[in-house]
């Protein structure tokens, strides 16, 4: 089962995942982050999603091509979070929601890149990721 533990993302999003948290509260919005770092056999069941397994295509990203699927000397290390908004205590899935927008600006002015953004080859809106450049 992939992780939800803040400690399994990389060292240099641990506290920018939890300034989205807290930032996210002081908007309103209550969000629930659901994935930081997964297996490679669960990224590769993902994979299949749409493509040999029945459902929505998910993830264009293979086992070892996700950003959920990094290491640091073999500890999950992980340089992407999938995170939903709870309304009523519930996931809001729609992406039509507003709150997905509120998310979004928050991740990014934290200088994350969101795959929500229309600008994203491959919208996934739950997705934010350390930018390009990290160590």
């Amino acid at each position: 089962m992939a992780s939800r533990l803040v400690t399994d993302l990389h060292p240099d999003l641990q506290p920018l995942a939890h300034a989205f948290v807290r930032q996210c509260a002081d908007a309103g919005v209550d969000v629930l982050i659901y994935c930081t770092w997964r297996s490679g056999a669960e990224q590769d069941a993902l994979y299949a999603q749409g493509r040999s397994k029945p459902g929505p295509r998910v993830t264009n990203a293979r086992a070892g091509q996700s950003a959920h699927n990094f290491t640091i000397q073999g500890k999950a290390a992980s340089r992407a979070f999938d995170a939903v908004p709870m309304v009523g205590g519930k996931p809001q899935w729609d992406a039509r929601h507003a709150h997905w927008q509120v998310m979004g600006r928050i991740g990014e002015g934290l200088g994350l890149n969101w795959y929500g953004n229309p600008k994203a080859k491959f919208r996934e809106f739950p997705h934010f990721e350390l930018a390009k450049g990290w160590q």
